[in-house]
């Protein structure tokens, strides 16, 4: 991985499955399945990011995601990556089409309502069933966070990456 690239935390290894060495994983992609699309996986372990050869995957039935990574053959071997972040670099994640966005491409945008009202940064995005919400977080007040849905021309009017701002048509209550 080169030095300049940020890794993008895509989920972590939740447990051991069965006597080979098989890992389950916890998806943060939406679906849960896409993660198992992505060509270059990184695994943080011991305070540094490692490429993993994926082996084999399955999808179970229930849902649940199993992968095999070369070298790890046992469940004590296996045990030991028990809670490690998975990554891919920007570089592996599949290209977008116009208007779509990586939540992380959001996250620390500037935040201006149609008043040019700065209301903050996006601090987090929140998946809620209906759509997703963008958590903006005023700096050094301890203000209520506002919570304004991440629904494209409706509340969220532009945004631009390269200026990091967003703009949204949305009220500020007084």
């Amino acid at each position: 991985m080169q030095e300049n690239e940020n890794p993008i935390i895509v989920g972590r290894i939740g447990g051991v499955y069965g006597v080979r060495g098989w890992l389950k994983i916890e998806s943060y992609t939406r679906p849960k399945n896409n993660i198992l699309t992505y060509s270059l996986w990184l695994i943080h372990v011991d305070s540094s990011w490692k490429e993993v050869d994926i082996e084999e995957f399955q999808q179970r039935g229930n849902g649940q995601l199993l992968v095999k990574m070369t070298g790890i053959e046992t469940p004590e071997e296996a045990r030991e990556y028990i809670h490690c972040e998975l990554a891919v670099t920007q570089g592996g994640l599949p290209a977008l089409s116009e208007g779509e966005y990586y939540w992380h491409d959001l996250i620390g945008l500037e935040v201006f309502n149609q008043d040019e009202i700065n209301l903050g940064k996006i601090n987090d995005i929140v998946e809620t069933g209906a759509n997703d919400v963008l958590v903006i977080k005023k700096s050094g007040e301890n203000k209520a966070k506002t919570l304004i849905p991440l629904v494209m021309d409706v509340f969220v009017k532009r945004v631009d990456l390269t200026a990091k701002t967003i703009h949204v048509d949305w009220l500020i209550e007084e």
